[in-house]
């Protein structure tokens, strides 16, 4: 999930509608609920959130260094304002990057899986499941070194399995990972839709079912 903050609704609008359009969930807040939400949302829910995307807000409610406090997601700014002063000004304040507007919507995806990219290599570039290995940059699976083609909603959930690997996630927190906490026109019973054809192809490519699931409890992957 995208998570857009400015004070103007129909920018708010723009981005949710082209988020949309590219498959991605998306949530927008102007600075009040922002600032509200951030502080009492679920550990479990903000990690759903793929990256934050500042507009024209109060810097100092949405500053990036209070939301480094609760998360590890990338904080992109979005700027109208096409000064080298005003770029640097936004890099001092912590965001990870600076976009100026006008701008493609898939230029800001490209710039937040380049962020997401280069923290996971930092951290753990894969996780590894037998001979499959799972990436956290957009890209599909591998099986003995070949790609294994997933659709995205398939390919989303075997990724925040693998980020959450060793602790059990609820169809709730997949579903919010996947379609955003706000969908309210989807029903959460498609995640079972999902994993049930994820773990078909893995056991017919890798030979098991790295997916262990417990009723009432959720899903785990297996590693």
């Amino acid at each position: 999930m995208i998570v857009i903050v400015d004070e103007r609704e129909l920018v708010k609008e723009g981005y949710c509608s082209l988020f949309d359009r590219e498959g991605v969930a998306s949530a927008s807040f102007d600075t009040s609920e922002f600032g509200e939400w951030v502080t009492s949302v679920a550990d479990d829910d903000l990690r759903s959130v793929r990256a934050f995307l500042i507009g024209e807000c109060l810097s100092d409610i949405v500053s990036p260094n209070r939301l480094r406090d609760r998360t590890r997601a990338p904080v992109i700014a979005l700027s109208e304002q096409h000064t080298l002063e005003n770029t640097l000004r936004l890099f001092e304040s912590g965001v990870d990057d600076v976009i100026r507007k006008p701008v493609h919507i898939r230029e800001i995806l490209a710039r937040i899986a380049a962020i997401r990219r280069r923290a996971s290599q930092e951290e753990a570039p894969f996780v590894k499941v037998g001979a499959m290995s799972i990436f956290m940059d957009g890209r599909d699976p591998e099986i003995n070194g070949e790609p294994l083609p997933l659709p995205r909603r398939e390919r989303r959930i075997l990724e925040y399995l693998a980020n959450n690997s060793g602790r059990r996630v609820t169809k709730t927190q997949v579903f919010n990972a996947i379609y955003g906490i706000f969908d309210e026109e989807v029903e959460e019973n498609v995640v079972e839709s999902h994993i049930s054809k994820l773990r078909k192809k893995l056991r017919e490519k890798i030979g098991f079912d790295p997916i262990d699931s417990k009723r009432f409890l959720g899903y785990r992957l297996i590693i």
